[in-house]
């Protein structure tokens, strides 16, 4: 019998293979059923209940100041409307980003929490020494507020590293923005963010090129064959987002080494090797 013919094209295993039985569950936008999404208040929160890493979104304003904030604009988590990119760092005390959630009192317990730069996020990381995922938002302020956001990060990134800060996932659905970082800040492990109906068969061109160690898609639409050939190379799986309980337990019975979750006080506990 004849020896099988090589692949021309042979897939690549991950730069940072990601151990099968790993089950790391981040805290997704802080404790965010528990606190306002995005808030030191929120990563305060899922520090005190237990999290080992946290997710943030970032975005940049017209000074070159990296904020924490998941919309691009500014009207569902705080007081004032429309876009950010024109405001600057002395904007953000009057931006209140708290007064919008409720607890499960009908009471505002957070009115009055700013809008947080992401040197202040680091800073609460670093006393609590939880990790973080940060994730590039994809930037509507076209490419020069593109380039100033993932040099921003990799600057505060490198600060973060100097005053010994522990691990950091950098993940985006931009892969120009993760390219730039990879050239910027080297070593830095990338995630590429993506819709699970969108995740074809091209995602190993994706992770391969950028360098990445995980492919980070959302949960809708998810099949778990995929989860099995992208953990098969050793790159990790982080699902997004995942709030059930059972749910939770059978991605990461699929093979899994992540899951986001808003509810890191009710999913914190599967963390862990299995």
């Amino acid at each position: 019998m004849s020896a099988p013919t090589p692949r021309a094209y042979p897939a690549l295993a991950s730069p940072s293979p990601v151990p099968r039985g790993a089950r790391t569950v981040f805290a997704h936008r802080g404790a965010s059923a528990l606190a306002p999404e995005n808030t030191l208040a929120a990563f305060r929160r899922a520090a005190a209940e237990g999290a080992a890493w946290i997710e943030l979104d970032v975005d940049v304003i017209s000074d070159g100041t990296v904020i924490v904030i998941h919309d691009s604009r500014l009207d569902r988590t705080t007081n004032r409307s429309g876009s950010y990119y024109d405001l600057t760092a002395a904007d953000l005390a009057q931006v209140d980003a708290g007064s919008w959630f409720a607890d499960a009192e009908g009471a505002h317990p957070y009115a009055g929490e700013s809008l947080p730069t992401l040197r202040a996020a680091l800073d609460v990381v670093a006393q609590t020494g939880m990790n973080v995922n940060v994730e590039l938002k994809s930037c509507e302020a076209g490419a020069q507020a593109c380039r100033r956001l993932a040099d921003g990060v990799a600057e505060l990134l490198d600060a973060h590293a100097e005053r010994g800060g522990k691990e950091v996932l950098v993940s985006s659905f931009n892969p120009l923005l993760l390219e730039r970082m990879r050239v910027r800040r080297e070593g830095t492990d990338l995630a590429l963010l993506t819709d699970s109906r969108m995740l074809g068969d091209d995602w190993r061109s994706y992770v391969e090129n950028l360098g990445a160690i995980a492919v980070n898609p959302g949960d809708e639409g998810l099949e778990r064959s995929r989860v099995e050939e992208i953990r098969e190379l050793g790159y990790g799986v982080n699902v997004w987002t995942v709030n059930s309980y059972e749910r939770a337990e059978e991605l990461f019975s699929w093979g899994v080494s992540g899951i986001f979750t808003d509810r890191v006080h009710r999913l914190g506990p599967l963390a862990g090797e299995r």
